[in-house]
C-alpha cells in the first residue's frame, strides 16, 4: 500500500497536485511557531504554547510502524477518509479520548487524553483519501502519522495506519515495549472499529514494525523534563 508520509513542504494553504490527469487538493496547515488549541482548551494543558516535535525531536529509536485492515467492496477509499476524518475520535478504543467532534481539517490542534495522559496534535496535511499530523513536545513519542486509504486489486479498499516515531525521552524509551504494545492495541482496535461502522466483521489487522535507526538522539536527553508524564504531574500538583 502506498500510504507514505507526506513530505512538510513550505505551501501556502493549498497545494494543487494531478495524479493520473485527477484534480485533487490537498490542503496543508499553515507553519506556525507555537500550538494553540481549537478547541477543548482546558484539556490542553500539556499541549497549549507547546512546539510541534516529530521524529527528529524524539530521543529514542526511530520505527517505522504500519496497520491495515481490508474493507473489500463495503465501502470507496474517498468515502471512507470522509467518515473517517468526520468521526475520528469515534473509532478510538474505550479509554482514549480525542478532545474534538467536529471534521478533521488542516491546521487542526486538539488535545487527547490516552492511557490516562494528556497531550495532543497538529493536523498538517488533509486530501480525499489521506490525513496527516504530527505531536507536539512533551508528548510520548515523537511521531508523524498519516490515516489514509486506498484501491487494492486483491483486498478492495484498505485502511492504514502509518507512523514514524521515536520515544521522545529516555524514560518512554525504557517503557517502549509496553508503549508500543499498547499502542499497536490502540490503532487495531481503532480499525475494526472501522470495520465494523461499515459492516465488516471477522477480519483482524495487520500489522508491520521496522526498526529505521538504533541509535539515540543523545542531544535531546533533555526532553524527559518536558515528558507528557512529568507534565501532567505538575498540572495534578497544581490542581491539587
Amino acid at each position: 500500500m502506498s500510504g507514505a508520509m507526506p513530505e512538510p513542504r513550505p505551501t501556502g494553504p493549498e497545494d494543487t497536485r494531478r495524479v493520473d490527469d485527477v484534480h485533487t487538493e490537498g490542503r496543508w496547515a499553515q507553519p506556525v511557531e507555537r500550538l494553540h488549541a481549537t478547541g477543548a482548551r482546558d484539556k490542553a494543558f500539556n499541549l497549549e504554547g507547546k512546539r510541534v516535535a516529530g521524529p527528529h525531536q524524539g530521543f529514542g529509536r526511530l520505527w517505522d510502524r504500519t496497520f491495515t485492515i481490508a474493507l473489500g467492496d463495503a465501502i470507496t477509499p474517498e468515502a471512507l477518509v470522509a467518515d473517517w476524518k468526520a468521526h475520528f475520535g469515534e473509532f478510538w478504543p474505550r479509554g482514549a479520548v480525542f478532545h474534538s467532534t467536529a471534521t478533521i481539517q488542516a491546521g487542526d490542534v486538539t488535545p487527547l487524553t490516552t492511557v490516562g495522559l494528556s497531550t495532543g496534535i497538529l493536523v498538517m496535511y488533509e486530501d480525499d483519501t489521506s490525513f496527516s499530523y504530527i505531536t507536539p513536545e512533551g508528548h510520548m513519542f515523537g511521531a508523524m502519522i498519516t490515516f489514509s486509504a486506498e484501491e487494492d486489486d486483491a483486498s478492495g479498499t484498505v485502511a492504514e495506519i502509518r507512523m514514524l516515531l521515536r520515544p521522545y525521552d529516555p524514560v518512554v524509551q525504557l517503557m517502549f515495549g509496553f508503549g508500543a504494545r499498547k499502542e499497536a492495541e490502540h490503532w487495531k482496535q481503532t480499525l475494526r472499529n472501522i470495520a465494523a461502522k461499515h459492516g465488516v466483521t471477522g477480519v483482524e489487522p495487520t500489522e508491520r514494525s521496522v526498526c529505521l535507526d538504533r541509535r539515540f538522539i543523545w542531544r535531546n536527553w533533555t526532553n524527559v523534563f518536558r515528558g507528557v508524564v512529568i507534565g501532567n504531574a505538575v498540572h495534578a500538583l497544581r490542581r491539587g
